[in-house]
């Protein structure tokens, strides 16, 4: 396991959570900065920056890294969409594509950058408006977005019962490995939330959607157990979720 530096304290919330997931993508995977430059195709140096939260990894590298680590490529794409949106409301512009990468990708990864930024600067562009239009006040940047509701309708059960094993299952997910962070849906979160009522630190409604109750019941078990307090469940937090 990586003894890795403390994160700049500026890092917003889910630029953090992003570098999180990857270093723990990098440590489930035993793999050095060269071997993960080899299977990924950008360098060791440019890995260190991007796990040292000083540079935003293009989605790219991002995808690079959840192929190689054998993750789900979808969920991790999603948080670094996110990821992306807060860091380009920062003072400093995003770094350019990797001069290693070849011509031909390198401009694609321009290309899509480009049109990323130019939707974002619109949609903030058109908050902005409004907001100073509509209450005579100073524009004010807009918050980060909240993981929303319309993500999943459904509501799911707790069959809360224990295998031959002595491990607690809620009957929405077996998973012990997942990565579940804020923003994220499915059953795997609405098994930990079930799992986390159990345990006594309820997350609100069963709803498949890790919002801020959620966030909030997971980082208050990790503080009871003596965890890493990130409000991001891993295999260390399914172990005492699980029991």
């Amino acid at each position: 396991m990586s003894r890795w530096k403390e994160l700049p304290a500026e890092l917003s919330p889910p630029v953090r959570q992003l570098v999180v997931r990857l270093r723990r993508l990098k440590d489930h995977g035993g793999l050095s900065m060269r071997q993960l430059a080899a299977k990924t195709g950008y360098s060791a140096k440019s890995w260190e920056r991007y796990l040292g939260g000083r540079s935003l990894p293009p989605r790219e590298a991002v995808e690079a890294m959840a192929r190689t680590a054998g993750d789900d490529p979808d969920r991790l794409l999603a948080l670094h969409e996110v990821a992306a949106e807060a860091w380009s409301r920062r003072t400093t512009p995003a770094p350019e594509p990797e001069p290693e990468r070849s011509q031909g990708r390198s401009l694609r990864v321009a290309f899509v950058a480009g049109t990323v930024a130019l939707v974002v600067a619109v949609a903030a562009s058109v908050v902005l408006i409004v907001r100073f239009t509509g209450s005579g006040e100073h524009p004010v940047a807009p918050p980060p977005p909240a993981p929303s509701a319309s993500v999943s309708k459904r509501t799911y059960e707790c069959r809360v019962e224990r295998d031959a094993d002595g491990r607690w299952y809620a009957g929405n997910s077996r998973t012990r490995e997942a990565i579940l962070a804020y923003g994220q849906a499915g059953p795997e979160v609405a098994e930990a939330q079930c799992l986390l009522g159990r345990a006594g630190f309820p997350a609100g409604a069963v709803d498949g959607i890790y919002g801020p109750l959620t966030q909030g019941a997971v980082k208050r078990i990790q503080r009871r157990e003596g965890l890493v307090v990130d409000g991001i469940i891993g295999p260390h937090t399914w172990k005492v979720l699980r029991g």
